[in-house]
This record gives structure tokens, sequence and C-alpha cells, in this order.
């Protein structure tokens, strides 16, 4: 792969060196340059058109999510910042990951990887909060994720059960187990039923994971996903999913 060109934009000058410094390590990463404020950044994308954006969010003057709407073509993005109420306003970005100050080099590198193993063009549509919103959240979208100290972006894709666990709902993907605030009812209402498939009352499984299937008890099914995980459907669940999925 080319190298891929970045700008760091934040508007403290340590932050900036710092993240310099452990950019070394990626030798795929070529600095271009480095802006302190929006309205430089602004004048430095436009002029050397970079693949790749760490982004600073609270800025004086222009914020980083006021930046984004002021660019035609928004090429990938790393948010790097000390404030985390930001990130569900970032959403509508393509973002390649959400960063909190001060930055874990183990994240960068999660970071960094799913950039530099991307293979779209680096380049991701403006702003539209308002078409998220109104439709079904797809394999291909990416979802904000928040426990403790810990964030996530994640393409549905890779998520491949969500379990109900109290007032919280445990999402798996990968190795992580995070919890969020929110009921499974809430989730299901939001997900692609064409993707997503609520299996009984704890579970919603993502039906792209599903490895193997057999009859269980009182008319039920027992689904076996990619990572071994065993789900049962229950016998109602069960009647909905040979429905949906016969031919």
């Amino acid at each position: 792969m080319k190298n891929v060109r970045a700008i760091i934009i934040d508007d403290e000058r340590l932050a900036r060196e710092e993240l310099k410094s452990l950019l070394k390590e990626f030798h795929e990463i070529e600095v271009i340059d480095e802006a302190k404020n929006g309205e430089e950044a602004l004048n430095k994308i436009r002029l050397l058109t970079p693949d790749l954006l760490f982004l600073d969010i609270n800025m004086p003057e222009i914020n980083g999510l006021e930046l984004l709407k002021r660019l035609e073509v928004i090429p990938k993005v790393i948010f790097i910042t000390a404030y985390d109420q930001y990130a569900l306003s970032a959403f509508e970005v393509k973002a390649a990951d959400y960063i909190l100050k001060p930055i874990e080099p183990l994240r960068l590198k999660e970071a960094l990887d799913k950039v530099l193993q991307s293979d779209d063009d680096f380049v991701s549509p403006k702003l539209n909060s308002s078409v998220r919103k109104n439709r079904k959240l797809t394999l291909s979208d990416k979802v904000f994720i928040k426990d403790g100290e810990k964030c996530w972006f994640v393409e549905l894709s890779k998520i491949r059960m969500l379990e109900s666990d109290g007032n919280y709902v445990k999402v798996y993907f990968d190795n992580f187990r995070p919890l969020i605030l929110r009921s499974l009812n809430s989730l299901e209402e939001k997900l692609d039923p064409e993707y997503f498939f609520r299996a009984n009352r704890k579970f919603i499984i993502n039906l792209q994971w599903i490895n193997g299937i057999e009859n269980w008890f009182n008319g039920g099914l027992q689904v076996e996903l990619k990572e071994g995980e065993k789900i049962e459907i229950s016998r109602r669940q069960a009647i909905r999913f040979r429905e949906i999925m016969s031919l």
C-alpha cells in the first residue's frame, strides 16, 4: 500500500508533538503538515489534499466537526480528543476511529490498522444526520460504543450479537464485550431486520455470523455463530425464522 499522507490538527502544540512522536513507529504514515486551528487546517487540507486527518474536536473558533462540514471532500478521519461527549455528533462522518487523550499506543495502532487495511479511496461523504436517523442501520454502517473510558467506532458487520443484561446491552465484536445503556427493544428498532434477527427476549443475532443450525426443544432452534457461541431461537421466533429464511 502507498504511504498515507496525513495532517495533524490540534490547538495544543505539545499534543501535536506527542502524536508525531508516536507516529514515527508507523512508516506507512507520512505527516505532511500540521495545523493549530480550524481556519489554518481548512487552507492546508484544500491545498495538500491529505489522505488522513488526525483531528481534535474542541478547538477555538472552528471546532473539528464544523471543520468537516466546510470541506467539499472529507479525507479519512481519526478523532483524537479529550472529550467523549462529541462522539455521537461524529457518527455521521465515516471516521476510522475516535481516540480519547491521553493516547494509548495500542489504541493508536488499532486505529491505524483500520486505515491501512482499508481498500477504499479515502473519501467520505458530507455530514448528513437526518438521513441516518430516518433509516435502518445496515451492515456497512458504523456505530459509536463507549464503555467506561474506552470508545470504539465499529462496523455493524463485525457485531455478531447483542445480549440484554439488565438495563444494559452487551455488544459482541472481536474479543470485546462492552456494555451500553440501551434496551434490546430500542436497538431492534434501529437495526435492519434483513441482517439482524431477534432470537429470543435476550439476544439479537447477526444472520451473517450463523455457522450452523439445528432443531431444539419445544419446536425451537439453536444456532451456532462463527465464534462458537450457541444461541437458542425461541419457538415463536423459530416460526418467523423459518418463514423468512426458507425458499
